[in-house]
């Protein structure tokens, strides 16, 4: 089926016949009173075996089905091709049909009389059969016509009275398939109330017609059963047409949502790949760049006016490719500016990515609308990957998730599916959504690192680093989630949390050591806490409860968040530092670098970063590495800046002893890294105090 339309398409490119096409035959089969040579004493079952499939020129004893359940009568039809509709479904009905009086010479008397009651004369019956316009006959309960009205005769090219001593199943195809014609052997049998089913036929002058056909029996004692046939193909049309409409884009005239799922549905289905093809399946998921700003400036009309040349562009791309492998993708519009290419039976993800680039390479040109000159460009996400053990929403979010990492990237591109950066993604995503409850749950824990004076090597303070002690990914540090933290504003709690049981330690050193000089301890605060929190609320609240000095608290703050800084951000980091707080500027070096602006906080501690303090690290004239001699620059205009300014100094990521000689020989204060110590536990800094007092 193609994946793309030019406007509703004819019924019979819509419909897939329910049964097999019937040519209607008029020549007689066999006399009234004899079915294929068997008397009328004989059983339906031995004159008529079960599921046989009538064909032309066969004979009445070629049926040779097996007995089937009765379930769903009519043969299933493709859900992307035909209308549900009560027509089209065959019924078992349980509700006894009325009495109708004998209409034939060929029907015993008694069946000419009339209802008890009325005065209507049996020809008054054999009348109104005749005339009526829907076609009907009375078949016995050996399945052949006793007589018809001129409407059949009509319907099958022929007299009503060729029709009979006709096998009737074979007027209608209703040995097509086992479970119609079981259905309706019962109902010969007096078994079932009545049979309704939908059948294709083909008329002798060539036209075909879609038929609702009706087998309902007479009363008993006249033991036979009214065949009728309603005319519904123009209402299967009109079906056909609705579902067309509503299975497509009005914009674009492409398929839409619904029917592209359908057919992905059906392509992931065991059946249509265990039977042949490669058994995989592809798909390529484009969405517009920057659709928005044009629906915003030139209005929807010109916007639906772009989708549609869009669609074209990409129907021409996917009928080149089928032309090339042979089988053409299905191109759909999911909605707003998204659109999505199907390919079926793909060859891998090679395939894919040449019909990624002629998508892309296709969209390049300008658009010419009604005078207005665009140019658009598109991302997409490809995914390729076997059919079996996939479902349709993995295959989705796969696509999703690849047409943002592709928007990510820089737009305009298209980017494979890729298993690690998606296990990465998932990572996030299950920290992201335990994050809150870890809080609550106490599988946070704090380590300390300390921070050592590089004159005399002694413990000025300590930082407190934050682990989450993950239940499923073991200990997880800063950069892990910290990050998740800002974005869905957890941090303002967790960061609470660390603010308070870090004070909490620091008091319990200075009470546990009191001949030690008392440490600091710093922490770091995210410039979100400031904004959507009462950060000096919460410190002074903090400092009260654990009676912890001010000045022994450092708040670190990176230089991005505190350079920019202005309104109340600003208002907090003064308030803080009128308090006594100390107030670092961490990572300093790498943001904005704004000195005159340094000179406006009220900051009184620099961090350098690391990477500048790494360009110190050899160990001498034959040492492997060589200093760079411009970070010593650099560091050396820093240290004598800040302490211009009445700021200490501290260095980052100090690893070496030659690190921290030539760091000490420029006049850095404090020295922070793994020369010193690896964070560790709060007993750990006990022990050091211990030996330092």
């Amino acid at each position: 089926m193609s994946g793309t339309s030019e406007g509703p398409t004819p019924t019979a490119d819509l419909i897939r016949s329910a049964v097999t096409e019937r040519h209607i035959d008029t020549s007689p089969r066999t006399s009234p009173r004899t079915y294929a040579g068997v008397p009328p004493s004989a059983s339906v079952s031995a004159v008529s075996p079960p599921g046989a499939s009538p064909c032309a020129g066969a004979s009445p004893g070629s049926y040779a089905p097996a007995e089937t359940p009765l379930g769903t009568l009519d043969t299933p039809e493709s859900p992307l091709d035909t209308p549900e509709s009560p027509l089209d479904t065959p019924e078992s009905i349980s509700d006894t049909p009325e009495s109708i009086p004998g209409i034939s010479e060929s029907v015993p008397d008694a069946a000419l009389v009339p209802p008890a009651g009325t005065s209507t004369s049996p020809g008054a019956f054999r009348a109104a059969f005749g005339a009526a316009p829907l076609p009907m006959a009375v078949v016995d309960r050996e399945g052949l016509v006793v007589t018809a009205n001129d409407s059949l005769g009509a319907l099958c090219g022929t007299g009503s009275g060729a029709l009979v001593g006709r096998i009737a199943a074979d007027l209608v195809d209703l040995a097509s398939d086992a479970r119609t014609w079981h259905a309706y052997r019962e109902v010969l049998r007096g078994r079932q109330a009545r049979l309704r089913c939908t059948r294709r036929l083909k008329h002798p002058d060539g036209h075909s017609l879609w038929v609702q056909v009706t087998v309902a029996p007479l009363p008993a004692q006249e033991e036979a059963v009214l065949l009728s046939i309603a005319d519904i193909s123009a209402r299967r049309e009109l079906q056909a047409r609705l579902r067309h409409l509503q299975m497509h884009d009005p914009v674009t005239r492409l398929p839409n949502r619904t029917l592209f799922f359908e057919r992905l549905s059906s392509a992931l289905e065991a059946e249509a790949y265990e039977e042949g093809g490669t058994g995989r399946i592809g798909l390529c998921y484009l969405d517009l760049d920057g659709f928005k700003a044009v629906n915003d400036t030139l209005g929807h009309r010109v916007g639906d006016r772009l989708l549609a040349a869009v669609a074209e562009r990409l129907t021409r791309c996917a009928d080149e490719a089928g032309y090339a492998r042979g089988a053409t993708p299905l191109v759909a519009r999911l909605g707003g500016d998204e659109f999505a290419l199907l390919v079926e039976d793909s060859t891998g993800t090679d395939q894919l990515a040449d019909l990624a680039e002629s998508v892309l390479k296709s969209l390049q040109a300008p658009f010419d609308l009604s005078g207005q000159r665009l140019s658009v460009s598109a991302s997409i996400g490809v995914v390729e990957r076997r059919a079996a053990g996939t479902s349709a929403t993995h295959l989705m979010q796969a696509a999703d998730t690849t047409l943002y990492w592709a928007k990510a990237d820089g737009k305009g591109r298209w980017t494979l599916f890729d298993p690690e950066r998606n296990a990465h993604r998932m990572t996030r995503q299950a920290l992201s959504s335990t994050l809150r409850a870890a809080i609550d749950r106490n599988e946070f824990a704090l380590e300390y690192q300390p921070l050592v004076g590089m004159e005399d090597g002694g413990v000025r303070g300590v930082e407190a680093l934050v682990r989450w002690n993950h239940p499923q990914f073991g200990t997880l540090t800063p950069n892990r989630f910290i990050g998740l933290a800002e974005e869905d504003g957890s941090i303002v709690q967790l960061g609470r949390w660390v603010l308070a049981t870090a004070c909490r330690q620091a008091r319990r050193w200075q009470l546990d050591h009191p001949d030690a000089a008392p440490i600091f301890v710093s922490v770091n605060v995210a410039v979100r806490q400031v904004w959507d929190s009462d950060l000096v609320a919460d410190v002074a609240e903090i400092l009260a409860e654990t009676g912890l000095a001010p000045h022994l608290l450092q708040l670190e703050l990176t230089e991005s968040a505190v350079m920019g800084s202005a309104g109340r951000p600003l208002q907090a980091l003064q308030s803080l530092s009128d308090m006594g707080v100390r107030i670092a500027i961490d990572d300093f070096g790498t943001g904005y670098s704004n000195l005159a602006y340094l000179s406006r906080l009220p900051v009184s501690v620099l961090k350098l970063d690391g990477s500048f303090v790494r360009g110190f690290q050899y160990e001498g004239p034959d040492g492997g590495a060589h200093p760079n001699p411009a970070d010593e620059v650099i560091v050396e205009a820093l240290i004598q800046l800040a302490h211009r300014l009445g700021l200490t100094v501290t260095a980052e990521c100090v690893e070496t002893a030659s690190q921290a000689t030539r760091l000490r020989g420029i006049g850095c204060d404090t020295g922070q890294g793994w020369l010193y110590s690896r964070p560790v536990a709060p007993d750990r800094i006990s022990a050091l105090l211990t030996a330092s007092s």
